[in-house]
């Protein structure tokens, strides 16, 4: 705990800008995720675009805030549009990892 006023106050700033910035990044996240998700189920159709207007604001928004560095609102945004492009968005396989259990015997 902070000892002073000042430290006290700036404690309180910057739970709220935390708390401010996770709410962002939380709306970037899911707003992609649709975009991509739009892009899957039907290609490039008028409702992955609109999505990817939206996201492309919440993007830049994002960016201009600091939330996330300007580089990484740039790639973010290159890829979606690269998937608009190319409808290069097919679902991924899942993964599988199989392991072989063996029993350890002690001496």
């Amino acid at each position: 705990m902070p000892n002073k006023s000042a430290a006290k106050k700036y404690l309180k700033v910057s739970k709220k800008r935390h708390e401010r910035n996770l709410k962002v990044r939380k709306e970037l996240k899911s707003i992609i995720k649709k975009v991509r998700l739009a892009l899957e189920d039907s290609g490039a159709t008028k409702k992955a675009e609109e999505l990817l207007k939206e996201a492309v604001k919440i993007i830049d928004r994002a960016a201009q805030k600091k939330i996330i560095k300007k580089n990484t609102a740039a790639r973010k945004k290159s890829r979606l549009f690269k998937k608009l492009r190319t409808g290069d968005a097919k679902p991924k396989a899942a993964k599988t990892k199989i392991k072989a259990k063996t029993k350890k015997t002690k001496k």
